[in-house]
């Protein structure tokens, strides 16, 4: 009898261990998914470090790198330097401008499209790589910028604006996540007035935009001789002496104005009774004194 009860002990163990290690094969699955899951998600972070905050203003910690609201940057071509101000009051497309111009995504781009009396446009990664040629005009960071159209901001002569695509395949007006244009006559991009984000605009260097739009180009208004975007960088001095003018106005503006003290009456003092004097002459001389 104590031998089958053993017996039967032990095929209950066994069948026991046989059900762990099904389970554990189980958990192991789930433990390999969760490192999976871990292991993206550190992979995030790690990215998410590296992407750009989303912050409402340019300012960032260190006052060497700080910019003022309306920051100045200098494009810098195989023809010359084009330089432009951005506007505060379009911050997605000025904040977005910034991040790639500072991490140097603009560098060694090319002006692809080029229409003496219209606009010049570039900012394509595409047209970096001439094999890519049937393609440029299509690149980009891989996202779209919500609109910011603003009345005022006009396609002036040397505006800075957003190009997108069509509306057909672009009902809502996205703004390409790096492609720009800068207009060279404004008279023929009337049309353009309220359909595109203009977000800034040129304060230098409006004989360059004209330079680059008298190259020959082909049918695809693609110049024949590339023009190319050497870097754009903010331009250092000119922007610390605007964040410093930002800075003082800010001042006097929230400065408080200390308040005056009242002017203290000055009371005369109560008029005392004068002492009887009386006057003695010595010979050429007059002596006044106190009678006692």
């Amino acid at each position: 009898m104590k031998r089958y009860l053993t017996v039967a002990l032990l095929v209950l163990l066994a069948a026991s261990c046989g059900g762990r290690h099904g389970r554990g094969e189980g958990d192991g699955a789930a433990a390999d998914s969760l490192a999976t899951e871990v292991a993206e998600k550190k992979v995030d972070k790690k990215a998410d470090k590296k992407a750009p905050a989303k912050v409402d203003t340019v300012a960032v910690a260190t006052p060497k790198n700080r910019l003022p609201q309306e920051p100045i940057f200098d494009i810098v071509t195989s023809m010359g330097t084009i330089r432009v101000k951005l506007y505060k009051d379009t911050p997605k497309h000025r904040d977005n401008f910034i991040r790639l111009a500072t991490s140097r995504y603009y560098d060694d781009v090319l002006f692809h499209r080029v229409i003496d009396g219209f606009v010049i446009q570039g900012g394509d990664p595409y047209t970096r790589d001439t094999s890519r040629v049937e393609e440029w005009g299509e690149g980009g960071p891989g996202y779209t910028i919500d609109p910011e159209i603003v009345p005022a901001h006009r396609h002036i002569r040397g505006a800075l604006a957003a190009a997108r695509r069509q509306n057909l395949a672009n009902p809502m007006k996205e703004s390409s996540g790096s492609q720009f244009y800068l207009v060279q006559d404004s008279t023929n991009c009337k049309h353009l007035n309220g359909e595109f984000t203009v977000f800034g605009e040129t304060i230098a260097g409006l004989n360059v935009i004209d330079r680059i739009a008298k190259v020959s180009t082909d049918r695809y208004d693609r110049p024949e001789r590339p023009v190319r975007i050497l870097r754009i960088r903010p331009n250092d001095q000119l922007n610390k002496r605007a964040l410093e003018e930002e800075q003082n106005a800010l001042e006097l503006t929230f400065s408080p104005v200390p308040e005056q003290e009242p002017e203290k009456v000055q009371e005369e003092a109560p008029n005392k009774p004068q002492a009887p004097m009386d006057t003695v002459r010595r010979g050429k001389h007059v002596i006044t004194r106190v009678k006692k």
